[in-house]
């Protein structure tokens, strides 16, 4: 079974950048695909940004696509979600997910998640 372990979030304001990482244990982290939702309060989850287990499809969310970068490193164990001009609505708990198959939406681990805080 593999863990998963967020961190990196925070509070920051309006425009700026923050890198979350997500380090998976207890299995071969590399065999699974990863990705990040997130769910503001109220809100259903939503999602983020998928890579696959090499790395070579990479799947965004239209409307943050031009903000965000998802790579991983498997050596580390861990996947990285870079986001750029944070904005409020930004704002959310972010939580990372490990899943197999073909599906880039599948998650068959969750994390436990990161609190992102953007001030306006």
């Amino acid at each position: 079974q593999l863990q998963l372990v967020a961190s990196g979030g925070g509070l920051v304001q309006a425009g700026g950048s923050l890198r979350l990482s997500c380090e998976g244990s207890g299995s071969t982290f590399g065999s699974y695909n990863m990705a990040w939702f997130r769910q503001a309060p109220g809100k259903e989850r939503e999602f983020v940004a998928s890579i696959t287990w090499s790395g070579d499809i990479r799947k965004y969310a239209d409307s943050l696509r031009a903000r965000v970068t998802i790579s991983r490193d498997n050596a580390k164990n861990t996947v990285y979600l870079q986001m750029n001009s944070l904005k409020p609505e930004d704002t959310a708990v972010y939580i990372c997910g490990a899943g197999i198959g073909t599906n880039p939406y599948r998650v068959d681990y969750w994390g436990q998640g990161t609190q992102v805080t953007v001030s306006s």
